[in-house]
């Protein structure tokens, strides 16, 4: 059994590239790393469509949050990327690929882009790269993507990488900023043994 110490720095998932991007494993003890991934999560557009169960809103949220994030990536239940420019490194975003069920061979993805990074492709790019390798190397049958109803951008982006839409999910998810009310989202879904999409 690996110690504390050691889950938070090894990892199960491979460093993957692709498509102009490069995820790596987010690293909590990295100040700058933080302060990314709290940028992410305080950013208006971002908080328009999520509701985190545990608000991230300053520094040492933000690094509780990730220490999260990361120790799922070492325990291999959750790989947590950071999505960043294959030539430059600059941090783009984030996709993770979320409640990994080995046993009924399925996950859930999710993902956000930086505002200064909006509009080049990333979320696309960043989810055919990790979907690839969950439904590939990773060997997993079904990925699951979900967002609130309305996030017209996010329903494009999970339909061009090859998501279908299966239904809408009656009170399934946080209104923006609370905790006491509800709103529908989306399911998308992908098996293994859908058709690959034709991206560009």
């Amino acid at each position: 059994m690996a110690s504390v110490d050691e889950q938070h720095t090894a990892s199960p998932f491979p460093e993957l590239h692709g498509r102009g991007i490069r995820l790596r494993l987010w690293d909590a003890d990295s100040d700058a790393d933080v302060a990314i991934w709290l940028r992410g999560f305080t950013d208006p557009e971002f908080r328009r469509w999520n509701t985190p169960i545990r608000p991230v809103d300053d520094l040492a949220t933000a690094r509780r949050s990730l220490r999260a994030k990361t120790l799922g990536s070492a325990e291999g239940t959750a790989a947590s990327y950071c999505v960043a420019d294959a030539a430059t490194g600059t941090p783009l975003g984030h996709i993770g690929v979320n409640a990994i069920n080995p046993v009924l061979s399925n996950a859930r993805v999710g993902y956000w882009v930086l505002p200064e990074a909006r509009g080049r492709g990333v979320a696309t790019r960043a989810l055919a790269v990790a979907s690839g390798w969950a439904l590939g190397e990773l060997g997993l049958h079904r990925l699951e993507l979900d967002h609130a109803v309305g996030h017209e951008a996010s329903c494009r982006i999970a339909e061009r990488c090859g998501y279908r839409y299966e239904g809408t999910l009656r009170g399934a998810m946080f209104e923006a900023g609370r905790h006491d009310a509800f709103r529908d989202m989306h399911l998308h879904g992908r098996l293994g043994t859908d058709p690959e999409p034709q991206l560009p």
